[in-house]
Order: structure tokens, then sequence, then C-alpha cells
């Protein structure tokens, strides 16, 4: 059987804006444009899994209007196939505020990425893939999930879905965190992120926590510190590279995207987490989100 893996998501335009703090309620900061850059979780697993040379496909929608068209344009360059196209919206789009330490925080306007279709997934053949990467953004419109999940339920039996938890956890149902805590669901989210998914105050019991529900790798990322893991071992930690970071979009995106190309090469899930450490030093000291 191939071991392809599906990512599934969003390619949104970011429009990168430095600021020097974010701003307090009432206050006006000053701003310096940088560019727009297409991004988006999705966008930016795939280009990580690009860059590791993996089998992967990108399932991310492209619709009609001035954002479907810088994506579609950097899509173009970046020889990215477009597996998928729809008028019925445009792209989503985001600001995102770039402090000086290099994190960065968004405002983000939603599109196309909400609006899907199970008809989308007509084209594939879901047998051929043994992962599925979906993130927490893929969650906030219910019908939406519901067609993703749907067609999740058809997967192979030895397939995996990774789930990104994404900083929109915190405005996810309690219904929509169950649905993705069962076997063969591999979670993988940073310390913010994780605690929404367990009542327990610790990272490691948390871990442990949402691994007695999965029986399948829990992986968090610790910024420079690294990444932790819970899995039939226990927990440890796998030290990260020691870069300064000069933006962190896309740190978490690209870590995740490591993970999967490393699982595809048939690492250990130690060696996997120990590539997206890599991958993503390798996103941070750059400019943009995307390897």
């Amino acid at each position: 059987m191939q071991n392809k893996i599906l990512v599934i998501g969003a390619a949104f335009v970011d429009v990168i804006i430095e600021v020097p703090q974010l701003p307090s309620p009432g206050e006006d900061v000053t701003g310096d444009f940088q560019k727009n850059q297409v991004g988006g979780s999705a966008f930016n697993v795939y280009g990580a899994l690009n860059y590791a040379e993996a089998t992967t496909d990108l399932l991310a929608p492209v619709g009609r209007g001035p954002y479907a068209d810088i994506v579609t344009k950097t899509m173009q360059q970046r020889q990215f196939p477009i597996l998928l196209q729809d008028d019925i919206a445009d792209n989503g789009w985001d600001i995102s505020l770039v402090e000086p330490s290099g994190e960065r925080s968004f405002i983000t306007m939603q599109g196309i990425d909400q609006l899907w279709k199970s008809e989308w997934f007509d084209s594939l053949d879901f047998q051929s893939y043994q992962y599925f990467y979906i993130s927490g953004y893929e969650t906030e419109q219910k019908e939406s999930l519901t067609v993703i999940l749907n067609q999740l339920r058809t997967r192979r039996p030895d397939s995996y879905i990774v789930f990104d938890v994404s900083p929109r956890v915190q405005y996810m149902t309690p219904e929509t965190i169950d649905s993705f805590l069962h076997s063969g669901v591999i979670i993988h989210g940073n310390e913010d992120e994780i605690k929404y998914l367990s009542s327990y105050s610790t990272v490691e019991d948390q871990l442990q926590d949402i691994y007695s529900k999965t029986n399948s790798p829990v992986i968090v990322t610790l910024g420079n510190r690294g990444a932790g893991i819970y899995d039939q071992n226990g927990f440890r930690i796998i030290a990260g590279e020691e870069v300064k970071a000069f933006d962190t979009i896309g740190a978490g995106d690209t870590h995740c995207g490591g993970i999967l190309a490393g699982l595809q090469r048939g690492l250990s899930i130690d060696g996997a987490v120990k590539l997206g450490n890599q991958l993503s030093a390798l996103v941070i000291v750059q400019r943009g989100g995307s390897l």
C-alpha cells in the first residue's frame, strides 16, 4: 500500500505588518507593512513536506477573487499543484502582526476554506493515504467539519489523522474536541493549545491524559526547549535547535510537517519530532512561514 500524506486545509494570504508591540485597548501603534505572502496552516505544512521531499497532496480550495489570485500565482510559481478550485468565494486572509521578538498575532478574515463540500474529495483515492493532516482552523464551521470528518471515516484502518490543534482550540465545542480524541489520531500543539484538551495542570499529565484516549503519540512544542512527546514509552523532551528567531510565523505548521515527513520515511516518533525541530528552526530564521 502507498503511504502518501493528504494535507487538508487552507491557503491564506498573510498581510505582514511589523509592530513595536501589540496595541492595548484604545492605543494606536505605527506598523511597518512588509508584504503579502501566502500562508495558512495547510499551505505551510505542505511547504515543509515539499522541502523534505515527502510524497504528499495539498487539498486546499482556491476560490475566486483578489486573494485567490494571489494564492494561484504563488502556487504556480512554487509549482504546487492546484487540486481544488471553486468560484463560490474568495480565499481567506489575515493581518499578521509581528513583534520585535518574532512573536506573531493574527486577525483573520475567513474565506472559501470554511465552505467545504463532500464533492471536493471525489477525485481522491483515500486508500492511497496513510496520514491525513487537519488543523483546528478547519473545525470552526460545524457543516464543514462534518463534511471533512465524514470523509476521514472512509480512510483505511492503518492510517493516522494528525490533528494540529491551533490557537482556535479555545473556541471549539467539547463535541468538536471529543471528535479527535480517539484511537488513530496524533495530537500536535503548543503548551497554550494542549491545555484545552485536558483538565490536568502540568504538561506531562495533560499529554498522558490525552494519550489515554488516543493511544497515539501526543506532541507539544516547547519553544526553544524543543518538543515533548508522550506515548507508550512515557514522556520525554526532544531538544530543539539553538537559533535566534527572526519570525515565528509558520513555526508550528512547519514542525508538524517535519513530523509527518519523518513518519513517512519510517523514522521513530522521536526521530520524526527531531526532524520537525530542525525544519521549524529553518523557518523561524527567515521571513515567511513556509519553507
